[in-house]
Order: structure tokens, then C-alpha cells, then sequence
């Protein structure tokens, strides 16, 4: 006789299920990018259509900063209570971070089953998994009741498997920088139009500060499809008192509305352009569909956003006992427009001081002791020009199982040129180790950066998940 099953043997097996699935799918097409929109529609037609069943949407573009824009609108949503969908990518270290339903990440069994039931839908048809997974996010998505629904695009836009909605709620362009061009080429404005599918007639579109090419594609798209791009330091402005590192709150105006946002919890000067885009996005959406909400206690849940992996202080766990008592932080900045904005947040973060800021006076450039990996898909040069100015050493590796990641040695060689110091480590724990046990430097700060998946093997290793 079989022992009785326990809750922690279930949740194992629903955990077993939804991998085994997720393996499967990931074998029905041989390559893991292949653009367009044919084979989502076709699989979404066999479930029933569940992306004409969705609460309002906001769709979120564009090449940086679309997880921290989605983190602030939905801790701002949720301030109100809303209930908030959200579909982002990728992962840190479950899938289930991808799709949250009503403010929770999807569960284990839940997941396997609609997993499954799209499987069999599929039966057997040649779809990449950001296609098949996607539609299993609309679908779930339908079944579920919320208020409204965050949703980030994986690749590009116009031909993003996200890209089937009729009527979103409103879209997002964030920043758009050179990345991915085997996929989207190295043209700014190119990249611009591809992020500009996202766009619907009479729908408004809000964007970032763009370079003058860039913003002249979105706009020339916008006219041709009968829409307005909404840009932040062209419509919608705003302001600071004092300075860039203080409390204070950002005064933003735009021609319909003006509202006060408090400074966002998320680290960086970035983030108060992001904490602008999300807020003024999300109010015209409550506007238009909440009128009820109380727009100044919305921009207050600005102070709870967290999006992990993104300049997070690493919290007490299995690494961080290495060091020492140096603090760690992590980072998946990994092109060289994150690098840029990573740079420029590092002074303000050191030392750590509780509520991670310094002041404007004792402001230098401080150094600190970085971990490094990096992918073959971009050159990782253009990142470590960015961070060298702040490296009083570099331990580089190699990102755990990851084919396209740099070995530990070449990304070496790249870094000698530009940083004194550096290192060849064969893991994070070891990095720290290192650091920890031959470094006289006193109490200077470590950061782990390169890569979104050298984030997410961090916070697993420290067994400090998402949640």
C-alpha cells in the first residue's frame, strides 16, 4: 500500500509536472526565437480565444526598464486595490515569476494543469515556447477575475506573441537602446518602429525619453495609425526640489493633470523616469476606467515596489554569510544602456546606510568589488567600460548552465584592458570567498552583475526566490 500523500509530496509532484511540461514544450519548435504572430493566433483560436476575455491591459515595450515600469504600476495598483495581472519575462528562477494572477505567482499545480491543457491543444504543432507559454498566460489570465492586467512584451513588439490584443488599455514605450540585433537589427529607428506595433488607433501611448531617432519613429507610426505618443520630457514633465538624492517628491505636469509622486522605493536615478512613465500611464487608465481612485494615494504605493535581481541589496541567506559582512548587491543589468544606468546609481548606494542613499556632499566615485558573467550575444566590453571606473576588482565567471555564457577567461581578457584587478573565480560562492578572505580594503561592497541569468542563479544560491 502506497504511503498517504502530504502536502509538501504534492506540491513536489505539481512542481515535477509543470517542469516536465515546460520541457516538452520547449521541444516543439527548434528554435527558441522565431517572430510572428500566425502561430499564437492559430494556437489561442483552438483554446477559445481567452485574449478577447481580459481585464483592461496596459502593454509595456521597449528595450529597458519594462519589469521596473510593470513593478511600480502594479504596487501602485495594488495600493488602490485593484487586483493586477502581470506577464513578464524572463524568469529569475521559477517560471511561475512570469505570471501572476490577481497578485499572486501562479501555483505549482495550477500550472502543470494549464500547461498540459494547452499541450494537448497544440497537439504536436511547431510553436516556440514564448509562443505556447503565452498563450497559456491569456489563458489563465481569462479564467481569473482582476482588474487589470500589466503585460510585457518578450521580443520586440509589432511581431511579440503579446501583440494580439485589439484594444489595450493604454501602452508603454520605455527606454529603446541597441539589443538583441541578430533579431531587430542595429538601427535605432528600426527598433523603434518594431517596438510602435504595440500601438492601436485611439489608444494612448506613453513613452520614455528617447533619442531623436527613435522618438521620430514612434511618432511617424503614431500619426499613421491615428494615435498620440504622450513622451516624458515632451508632454508630460516634471520636477524635483533639492537634490537628485533626496526625499523629496517629484512634481509631475502633464496637460490634463499635474500629482505629486513620492520617490520610488526602486534604486537609481533611472527609476524616477521609470516611476514618471509608470504613473502617468496607469492614471490615464484609472481615469478612464477607475474614476473612483484616488490618484495621490495611487502614487503612494510607489514606496512598496520591488522588482528583484534590479540593484537589490541581497538579503541574509547562504551567500551573504560569505562575505563577511560586505554588503552584497545584485543587479541583471546586461547591455550597455543598463550598464550606463547602473554606473550612475552605484554612488548613491555606497555605502549602504539603511536606506541605501548617501547624501549629495560626501557623493564620490567609490569602488567596489564586482562578480562578473556575461553572455556571447552581446560585447561585453560595452559593459565593462561602464562599470570600470568603479572596480576595485573584478572576479569574472562563467553564468551556471548557460551555453551562450562567456567562459570565465575570455570574459577575463575583455576586462584587462579596462580594470586593474581582476580575477578568475569558478563560481559566486567562490568569488566571495575570495573577496572576503584577500581583500584589505575594509568594508567595500560587492556587486554581482552582467546577466539576468546570473541574477536569478544568485538569489536561488542565497535561497532568497521572488515571491
Amino acid at each position: 500500500m502506497a504511503p498517504p500523500e502530504t502536502p509538501d509530496s504534492a506540491n513536489q509532484d505539481d512542481a515535477a509536472r509543470a517542469a516536465d511540461a515546460l520541457d516538452r514544450l520547449a521541444a516543439l519548435h527548434p528554435k527558441l526565437i522565431d517572430l510572428g504572430l500566425a502561430r499564437t493566433f492559430d494556437l489561442l483560436r483552438r483554446l477559445a480565444n481567452p485574449h478577447h476575455r481580459l481585464p483592461p491591459t496596459i502593454h509595456v515595450a521597449g528595450t529597458n526598464g519594462k519589469g521596473s515600469v510593470i513593478a511600480m504600476m502594479r504596487a501602485m495598483a495594488e495600493t488602490v486595490g485593484l487586483s493586477t495581472h502581470v506577464y513578464v519575462s524572463p524568469h529569475l528562477c521559477r517560471f511561475n515569476e512570469r505570471i501572476r494572477l490577481a497578485g499572486r505567482l501562479i501555483e505549482d499545480g495550477q500550472l502543470a494543469t494549464l500547461l498540459e491543457e494547452v499541450e494537448a491543444a497544440n497537439e504536436g504543432a511547431a510553436v516556440t515556447f514564448f509562443e505556447v507559454t503565452t498563450a497559456a498566460a491569456f489563458l489563465a489570465f481569462s479564467r481569473c477575475p482582476a482588474d487589470l492586467l500589466l503585460l510585457e512584451t518578450g521580443l520586440g513588439g509589432a511581431l511579440d506573441s503579446t501583440n494580439v490584443l485589439g484594444q489595450p488599455a493604454a501602452t508603454i514605450i520605455t527606454p529603446i537602446a541597441h539589443d538583441h540585433e541578430h533579431f531587430l537589427g542595429n538601427d535605432l529607428g528600426v527598433i523603434a518602429g518594431q517596438k510602435a506595433g504595440i500601438m492601436r488607433a485611439e489608444v494612448p501611448c506613453f513613452s520614455a525619453a528617447q533619442s531623436d531617432q527613435a522618438a521620430a519613429a514612434l511618432d511617424q507610426h503614431a500619426d499613421t495609425i491615428g494615435t498620440r505618443v504622450h513622451a516624458v520630457g515632451r508632454e508630460i514633465l516634471w520636477t524635483q526640489d533639492g537634490n537628485a538624492l533626496s526625499e523629496q517628491a517629484i512634481k509631475v505636469m502633464a496637460q490634463e493633470w499635474q500629482v505629486v509622486l513620492p520617490r520610488p522605493s526602486l534604486i537609481g536615478p533611472h527609476q524616477l523616469d521609470n516611476a514618471v512613465l509608470a504613473a502617468s500611464a496607469l492614471f490615464s487608465v484609472a481615469h478612464s476606467h477607475f474614476p473612483e481612485i484616488d490618484l495621490a494615494k495611487m502614487a503612494s504605493g510607489l514606496t512598496e515596489a520591488k522588482w528583484p535581481g534590479r540593484l537589490q541589496r541581497l538579503p541574509s541567506g547562504v551567500l551573504t554569510v560569505l562575505a563577511s559582512e560586505r554588503p552584497i548587491w545584485v543587479d541583471g543589468a546586461h547591455n550597455a544602456h543598463g550598464a550606463t544606468a547602473l554606473a550612475a546609481s552605484l554612488d548613491d548606494i555606497y555605502p549602504d546606510t539603511g536606506d541605501s542613499r548617501t547624501t549629495e556632499t560626501s557623493k564620490t566615485t567609490n569602488k567596489w568589488h564586482f562578480i562578473c558573467g556575461a553572455l556571447n550575444t552581446r560585447p561585453a566590453e560595452e559593459f565593462l567600460q561602464q562599470i570600470a571606473p568603479f572596480a576595485a576588482s573584478i572576479h569574472c565567471i562563467a553564468i551556471p548552465d548557460q551555453p551562450a555564457s562567456l567562459s570565465a577567461e575570455t570574459l577575463a581578457q575583455r576586462a584587462h584592458p579596462l580594470i586593474d584587478k581582476v580575477r578568475i573565480a569558478a563560481s559566486v560562492r567562490g568569488a566571495i570567498q575570495a573577496i572576503a578572505s584577500s581583500e584589505s580594503d575594509g568594508d567595500s561592497p560587492i556587486i554581482i552583475c552582467g546577466s539576468l541569468y546570473l541574477a536569478g542563479h544568485v538569489l536561488a544560491a542565497n535561497a532568497t526566490l521572488p515571491d
